[in-house]
């Protein structure tokens, strides 16, 4: 018994790898293209995000404990 869920729960969790080409629904289209375009754009093209979405880190974390500099604006509340 122990082995047969063991089996499934491997086999529930190799499906969700699965990949296939992105396509709209039967009956529905891709939008229409934008003011200026002559061509709509495809699903991939769709789906990249913009550099403001999802902007790269450009912070170092810090690797050992540091004091932190004076914040003028770190005030007590009124």
């Amino acid at each position: 018994m122990r082995n047969l869920v063991i089996v499934l729960a491997a086999l529930a969790v190799s499906a969700c790898g699965a990949r296939t080409g992105l396509e709209p629904l039967e009956g529905t289209s891709l939008p229409q293209p934008t003011h200026g375009e002559l061509e709509s754009s495809s699903a991939e093209q769709l789906l990249e995000l913009e550099t403001l979405a999802a902007p790269e880190r450009s912070v170092e974390l810090r690797r050992r404990s540091e004091e932190r500099e004076d914040d003028p604006f770190d005030l007590p509340p009124e």
